[in-house]
């Protein structure tokens, strides 16, 4: 980022970062808010050049937050959209007094011509889950696997992205025979609700013996209640993603199959250059982007960063999540699995 400071000297305004929640993923507060401010500040900037907001989980605080941001002087808004409804409405009304907008982490659908998707390829996202599933299936030795799938809430364009891709994966098994699939329940990121569709499904059909999680904080509270029924560690594959402390935890304890790692220093990284630009007056580079994304709902290719996702499992946890320090060996090996640690050399 320090390369940036030239550019960075060039521009005009702040830049506004509009972050969805603290409940559904951990990451937003963790990961996303510190490494973008880490970003801009590489590049230059000081706080009174950018804000980053969280909406709370209220589409119509992420409103105020963008009024207010752009009242402020704001020349860019980083947007990580609650929904594509209240998303494209927020952008329509940012583009309107001239200010330029990236769709952050999700694609908000009938968004603004002009705009910027900065992600991770959240279909090969949900193709590392389905593979992960599948080759948790056979080393645990899952026999006749009755298959429960589990999406995140339909509202999202990511979670379509990622069931596109473990469908994907799971089809073949499920057409042939080799697997049987229970259902594929309305999805949700609200890990209590997760947990009561799972229980309801569970009851409905106790043949059920492994399930698609689409992301750790679900799987955790799947997790949990596998637990309450005394399933044994290690026979009931689940699946996860943003290699968040539990998942990783869940996943030396034997209870999960892997997780998808999504480097988000390198999303921030990426969004915030992207922004620079913007905020001088220039269009992202080519050099930056590397595709497009399909907004159906505008009928349009959104130019895109599409970044490259990562599945992690006990043996390579150490070379990943913990070399880049997206967790502390000493907050991960805590008591319960300190001797899975040793035997997969965390330390």
């Amino acid at each position: 980022m320090a390369q940036l400071k030239s550019l960075a000297a060039q521009g005009k305004g702040k830049i506004g970062v509009l972050l969805p929640d603290t409940t559904t993923s951990a990451r937003y507060v963790n990961f996303d808010a510190p490494y973008l401010a880490k970003a801009f500040q590489a590049a230059g900037l000081t706080t009174s050049d950018f804000k980053v907001d969280n909406a709370q989980g209220k589409a119509s605080t992420m409103q105020t937050q963008a009024e207010a941001d752009i009242t402020e002087g704001a020349s860019v808004l980083v947007i990580d959209a609650l929904d594509s409804g209240s998303g494209a409405a927020i952008e329509a009304n940012a583009t309107s007094k001239g200010v330029k907008v990236i769709d952050y982490d999700r694609l908000v659908k009938g968004g603004t011509a002009g705009r910027v998707y900065v992600s991770f390829d959240n279909v090969s996202v949900g193709k590392l889950i389905g593979q992960g599933e599948v080759d948790c299936i056979s080393a645990w030795n899952v026999a006749k696997p009755n298959v429960l799938v589990m999406d995140g809430d339909p509202t999202d364009n990511n979670a379509s992205q990622f069931s596109q891709g473990y469908n994907g994966v799971l089809k073949p098994f499920f057409d042939n025979g080799s697997y049987v699939k229970v259902g594929e329940p309305a999805g949700t990121w609200t890990p209590s609700v997760a947990q009561t569709t799972f229980s309801q499904q569970y009851t409905a059909h106790p043949n059920i013996n492994s399930v698609v999680t689409p992301n750790d904080d679900n799987a955790n509270a799947v997790i949990s209640y596998l637990q309450s029924k005394q399933i044994k560690a290690k026979s009931f594959p689940t699946t996860g993603q943003d290699a968040s402390l539990s998942g990783l935890q869940n996943i030396l304890k034997d209870y999960q199959c892997g997780t998808v790692y999504k480097p988000v220093y390198t999303e921030a990284q990426a969004a915030a250059a992207i922004a620079l630009y913007l905020r001088a007056g220039q269009t992202a580079p080519s050099t930056l982007l590397n595709g497009t994304t399909r907004d159906t709902t505008a009928n349009a290719d959104v130019n895109s960063v599409l970044l490259t996702p990562v599945w992690v499992t006990a043996q390579n946890m150490a070379s990943t999540v913990v070399k880049d320090g997206a967790v502390k060996a000493s907050d991960l090996c805590v008591s319960a699995v300190a001797s899975a640690c040793s035997t997969n050399g965390i330390s």
